[in-house]
């Protein structure tokens, strides 16, 4: 599910309380609806970006920085709080091994199957952008869920989100006395529902250096949709902590040479995207050509659970509802033979198209999946809604846009 800025009064010491969570949080997906037609945003407390500062590390620009919502721990430094997990493949792991490393430290739902996909698609799309130096970075996740705390859990995460083969990925779990443990420790919220067995948690992100240091800390959330900026940025703060950082390029895009996409509010214009198709990749389809009816883009991928039920739901509302709107599907996160194969599964006719790169899902600040976005006929943003609808949802929602006359 969606994270959402979490108004606090009393921040806790180490991070900014942002949330995401699984299946049931129906609470935060409205409050994400809520906060973004508002143009509300998270708190820039100590993000010299935020404060017009033109570079946080040595390279690292305020766009950048303001893309991770970077905070640079000022001196002195906290060292990081020690860990004692094990690993999805079984392994005994300890923060301490990483020494002489940069480390990128994330809390993350080993059951989770939206935001968390898009986290999983940039520690992915990083290490290609780190090539030979991704042997100096490691990206270590702690599960932040207790209900599922076995290794196999983790490592059927790890496996079913394409991070199998990158040896510098480390998920580890614990007790779920030892998994709450490490959340206070770093000052993470974790928010647990016994009944569905699901956790809303937080997006913080810890950048520790080669001396177990605490150098800075950023946050996951709806920018780091954009796959290509999110990652090179990531990539690039994670190496500047290195001694050889000077002489280590980072691949991909800069976030400095891209502006920021202002549609993805309720009332802008949506941001016209042009995609690759998914069946034919060699021709693409501008979102801008669909005007004239109202129409719904629908953010999916393959890993995410939540979209095997909602996919069935919206072709069937494609079919009921063909003549008066129109339906295209962006998948995100997929090898495309894969993301292919499942539309194919569930019957899927109305357009598909492919965002590899994030840049759909990045320019429309979605979330996490799925994520649905209704464009007016004069493509105008209308409705932005995080999380799975059915059919009957979807179909009131548009009959009601068409009785006000939208």
């Amino acid at each position: 599910m969606p994270e959402t800025p979490t108004p606090d009064p009393t921040p806790i010491p180490r991070g900014r309380a942002l949330l995401w969570g699984g299946a049931g949080t129906l609470l935060l997906m409205a409050v994400v609806v809520v906060l973004l037609a508002s143009g509300m945003v998270p708190s820039t407390r100590g993000n010299p970006a935020a404060q017009g500062s033109t570079a946080v590390e040595p390279g690292i620009n305020a766009a950048a920085s303001t893309l991770l919502q970077l905070d640079p721990q000022s001196a002195p430094q906290l060292t990081a709080p020690a860990l004692s997990l094990t690993d999805q493949a079984g392994k005994h792991v300890t923060l301490a091994q990483f020494r002489g490393k940069s480390v990128v430290l994330s809390f993350n739902d080993d059951k989770c199957e939206d935001l968390c996909t898009l986290l999983a698609q940039d520690v992915v799309a990083a290490n290609k952008d780190l090539g030979a130096n991704a042997k100096d970075v490691v990206f270590l996740s702690i599960n932040a869920n207790p209900y599922y705390p076995s290794p196999s859990a983790v490592k059927e995460w790890t496996d079913s989100h394409g991070l199998a083969g990158d040896t510098n990925w480390v998920f580890g779990t614990g007790s779920p006395k030892q998994l709450a443990a490490d959340a206070a420790a770093y000052g993470v919220p974790i928010e647990l529902d016994p009944k569905t067995k699901s956790v809303v948690h937080g997006t913080e992100l810890f950048y520790i250096d080669p001396a177990g240091k605490e150098a800075a800390l950023g946050q996951f959330g709806t920018a780091s949709a954009n796959t290509e900026l999110y990652a090179h940025a990531m990539a690039q703060a994670a190496v500047d902590l290195l001694p050889n950082a000077a002489s280590i390029h980072v691949a991909g895009p800069s976030p400095a040479a891209t502006a920021r996409q202002a549609g993805a509010s309720i009332n802008a214009a949506a941001p016209a995207i042009t995609l690759p198709q998914l069946s034919h990749p060699n021709n693409t389809t501008s979102l801008g050509a669909f005007k004239g009816k109202v129409t719904v883009v629908n953010f999916w991928a393959s890993t995410c659970t939540a979209c095997v039920a909602e996919m069935p739901a919206i072709e069937q509302a494609h079919k009921d509802l063909a003549k008066t709107a129109n339906f295209v599907g962006i998948d995100v996160a997929d090898n495309p033979r894969d993301a292919a194969a499942f539309a194919a599964r569930y019957g899927t006719t109305y357009p598909l198209l492919s965002d590899p790169a994030g840049t759909a899902s990045g320019a429309y600040q979605i979330p996490g999946l799925p994520f649905t976005a209704v464009i007016g006929p004069d493509g105008t943003m209308l409705v932005r809604h995080p999380g799975a609808m059915t059919a009957e949802q979807l179909e009131y929602v548009l009959h009601s846009l068409a009785q006000g006359g939208s």
